[in-house]
C-alpha cells in the first residue's frame, strides 16, 4: 500500500458567501486549500491514469463558486470535501480550508473540515 497527499493550495475564487447584506450584494474573494490523502495498492507508475487527477477538483470548485450564494463557510467546505471524495475511491481523506480574504484589513477568516471516506455522506 502506498499513500500520497495531493495538495491544491491557494485557489482564489470569487464566491457569493456570507450571511451579511454586504456579502450577499457581491461575491468576495475566497481562498481554498485542499489536501487529499490518496491510497494506492502499489506506488503509482509515472502516468496520470495511475494517480488521482486533481483537475476535477479545481474545475468542480470553480463550478461550485459560480453556482450561487452560499451562507456559511462550513457549507462551502463540506461541499468541496464531498466533491473531493466523490470522484475517485482512492481518495481516503480530505482536508478543506476556506479563507475569506477581504473581511478584515488585518486578518483572514476561515473554516477547516476533515472528512474521510467512511463519513463522506455526513459531508453532503
Amino acid at each position: 500500500m502506498a499513500e500520497y497527499t495531493i495538495h491544491l493550495d491557494g485557489l482564489v475564487a470569487e464566491i457569493g458567501l456570507g450571511i451579511h447584506d454586504h456579502e450577499r450584494a457581491a461575491p468576495q474573494r475566497v481562498e481554498l486549500n485542499v489536501a487529499m490523502r490518496c491510497v494506492y495498492d502499489v506506488p503509482p507508475h509515472d502516468a496520470i491514469d495511475a494517480v488521482v487527477d486533481y483537475d476535477y477538483l479545481r474545475t468542480g470548485i470553480l463550478a461550485l463558486a459560480a453556482k450561487g450564494h452560499i451562507e456559511l463557510q462550513e457549507t462551502l467546505c463540506d461541499a468541496v470535501a464531498a466533491l473531493a471524495l466523490s470522484a475517485d475511491p482512492r481518495v481516503a481523506e480530505v482536508r478543506v480550508r476556506s479563507m475569506k480574504l477581504d473581511v478584515y484589513l488585518d486578518a483572514r477568516v476561515g473554516c477547516e473540515v476533515v472528512r474521510a471516506r467512511g463519513n463522506a455522506d455526513a459531508a453532503r
